[in-house]
Formats: C-alpha cells, structure tokens, sequence
C-alpha cells in the first residue's frame, strides 16, 4: 500500500482501523502521513505552520497568531479515533490547570464527505471539552503538520516554535506534556505544586 497521502486518506485509514485488532485503536502504528521521523517530521526547533482550518466550536484562539504569547497544543483528531476520546478531557484538565497561558487548537482530520460540523462540535461535546475545534477540509494543515500517528500533539511554545511531538496517545501522555508545558512557561507562569511545596528548614 502506498503511504503517499490522498484526498480520501481519512476514510482509507477509518476502514483500516474498523478492520484490524488493535489494542490502541488509531493510536496504534497506522501512519496518518509517510513515514517521518519521530522528531515532528523536521518541524521541532521551526515556526509552527500557521493553520486556515474551518472553525468548529469551542472556546478561546482560533489560529497561532491569535494564541502568540500561550503555549499552545495543536492536536490532530478524528471522530473514529478511539485514543482521541481519552486524550480530549486530558487536554481540556491542562487547559483548565494552565488557565490562560496554554490554548489548544484540536484540527480534525475527518473528511467532509464522511462527517459534519455537528458531529464534529457533538464529539467535543460529549468529550466535555471547551476548547477550539478546527476542521482541515483542505488537508493543508495534515500536508504542513504531516502528523505520523491519531492522535498527534504538537507543542508549540509562546514565540510560535515547535518544541515536542506526541504521535500517538497513551495513559499518563498528558503528564509528559504538563511537564513541557510547565518548562516553556517558566516558574513565573506554571501553576503551583499541589499541597503547597514548603520545604522543611
């Protein structure tokens, strides 16, 4: 099978996932793009592709420019992705834990012949999240991102740099990303400890 991408790839993977066992769902080793190195496909350490994706729902930024000053989590989902239901209340906690110095920009990868806007605002709905739901009709986003797994995460720091990659999510994912959002923000900006994190003279 070819890996080179085509306007109908969300669907070719969708009936990929329905007809293989795979533990993680989508979040397994299916590629959503060709192969491309665990680094972010060469996008770790650059300017974070601005995104024109079709604006869903949700609440705060709606594109990078809008969000220059936050972290911010660009993550790549679709309605038939099953680790994608995990990882939506997860980054909607570090959205409410961060409060205004993180921002998560969710683009959907869902091909419009498949899905619309309703389903896709009804998906964060029941996920119980809040933040911007974004929906690469174009697939120029995916042709930017070239996002290796379903999920990805990108995290993008405040000047607009990406500086990690998540392909792919599994339990306690979203810990890893606190800690690197926490490191981006500063000690001025992260939140405080739990339990407060007085120290013993």
């Amino acid at each position: 099978m070819s890996p080179s991408p085509s306007p109908s790839f969300p669907r070719v993977l969708a009936a990929l996932c329905a007809s293989l066992s795979l533990a993680g769902g989508c979040g397994g080793a299916a590629p959503v793009a060709p192969p491309a190195p665990e680094t972010g496909g060469g996008l770790i350490g650059s300017a974070a592709p601005e995104l024109a994706a079709e604006v869903v729902s949700g609440e705060g930024p709606s594109t990078l420019k809008d969000a220059r000053g936050k972290v911010v989590i660009v993550d790549f989902w679709a309605t038939y992705c099953r680790p994608c239901r995990k990882s939506f209340p997860k980054y909607q906690a570090l959205v409410d834990r961060f409060g205004g110095n993180l921002a998560v920009l969710a683009v959907s990868l869902d091909a419009p012949e498949d899905v619309s806007a309703e389903q896709l605002a009804g998906f964060a709905d029941e996920a119980g999240v809040r933040f911007k739901i974004l929906w690469d009709k174009d697939q120029s986003a995916e042709k930017a991102y070239r996002p290796r797994r379903m999920p990805t995460a990108f995290v993008v720091d405040r000047g607009g740099v990406v500086r990690h990659v998540h392909a792919g999510y599994e339990d306690g994912e979203e810990d890893k990303i606190s800690r690197e959002v926490e490191a981006l923000l500063g000690p001025a900006a992260a939140p405080p400890p739990a339990g407060g994190g007085g120290r013993s003279p």
